[in-house]
């Protein structure tokens, strides 16, 4: 079942992905249970499957992620996997914290809280904290997860500012040290990731969502810089949070950036799904394949939370798509003139 995925480096340090990865956030119970047999194969399927990159973060599920995807990743050799996760989190023990109940989203048994925390010290602990939960000696990519305006609102210039001022040291300090190998942002939003890139060298960029079939606006101002000082982009929510993967056929309310869809998004999908009717394209598989079309995208992604769904995603990420379609999805305005087209 190994697959000949192509490789490609981020920015300029020696690590190299799959231009497919493994997003581990339902690893840690997104919205619905998925117990440790099943989280367990799904991770075994992936990595038999030939995917090197994984994604996971303190966040997901609250050290439930990170748990899972060390137990997966242990006894393999560390040459031969990508490890990410993120700080900007603290967890602490919480004795009232309801397990049964959704918390942040997931589903989770583990009895903790989370704290944002930006500052050096905080990085340094959210570091040695990982590496603890996940069991592994090595942490490739460090990410700072959810810095930025959508997530802070108008408390995002005092996190900012300790990420400029205190917690970018930190980061910089570790890949000195060769503790980890690059430093990124993990964000939903891209204005954050150029902003980053004026306090201190960044060698990629974790982007959700934000570079797709339905968001081209990238190309103007994130991407260029990106390539100008040698940042990767890795593409997390390829799917938009569900509208890609689903379309707009069926009686199901479509989901976009976790919300009900707008019309006139609707009405977008809708006219791409024709094209992909008119060239026999699974809009899915269009979805997941077309950011890999920019020079600046390194690994598109999606989040995989069974056996089922990593098996489903290969055969999208590996259809077949004539480069005829993606140019009548540009003649037809449906993509940027600038994006640059998957060959």
């Amino acid at each position: 079942m190994n697959q000949k995925f192509e490789k490609r480096q981020i920015g300029n340090t020696r690590l190299q992905v799959t231009s497919l990865g493994f997003g581990a956030a339902s690893m840690g119970n997104l919205y619905q249970a998925v117990d440790d047999g099943e989280a367990q194969a799904t991770l075994a399927t992936a990595i038999k499957s030939g995917i090197n990159l994984f994604d996971t973060a303190p966040r997901y599920g609250l050290g439930l992620s990170e748990r899972r995807v060390g137990d997966a990743l242990r006894n393999i050799a560390p040459e031969d996997y990508v490890l990410s996760t993120k700080v900007g989190r603290i967890l602490t023990a919480d004795r009232q914290a309801k397990t049964s109940e959704l918390r942040y989203g997931f589903a989770t048994p583990m009895p903790f809280d989370a704290h944002y925390d930006y500052t050096y010290d905080g990085i340094m602990r959210s570091f040695e904290d990982s590496l603890q939960r996940l069991g592994l000696a090595k942490i490739d990519i460090l990410l700072v997860h959810d810095i930025g305006r959508d997530t802070h609102g108008e408390k995002n210039p005092f996190y900012f500012k300790q990420l400029a001022s205190s917690g970018y040291s930190a980061l910089d300090e570790l890949r000195a040290a060769g503790l980890i190998q690059a430093v990124g942002l993990g964000v939903n939003e891209s204005i954050v990731c150029e902003h980053a890139m004026d306090i201190g060298k960044f060698d990629c960029f974790l982007l959700a969502g934000r570079y797709s079939l339905l968001e081209q606006d990238p190309l103007h101002n994130l991407l260029p810089k990106c390539i100008a000082n040698n940042a990767s982009i890795i593409l997390g929510g390829p799917y938009n949070s569900g509208i890609l993967a689903t379309g707009v056929k069926g009686n199901n309310v479509p989901l976009f950036n976790y919300e009900p869809a707008p019309k006139s998004i609707i009405k977008q999908v809708a006219e791409i799904e024709s094209v992909c009717d008119e060239y026999q394209v699974t809009l899915a598989a269009a979805a997941l394949q077309f950011p890999l079309g920019h020079p600046a995208v390194s690994s598109v992604i999606p989040g995989l939370g069974s056996e089922k769904r990593v098996k489903s995603t290969l055969d999208l990420f590996c259809a077949d798509i004539p480069s005829e379609f993606w140019q009548a999805l540009q003649d037809k305005g449906l993509l940027d003139q600038s994006a640059p087209l998957p060959s």
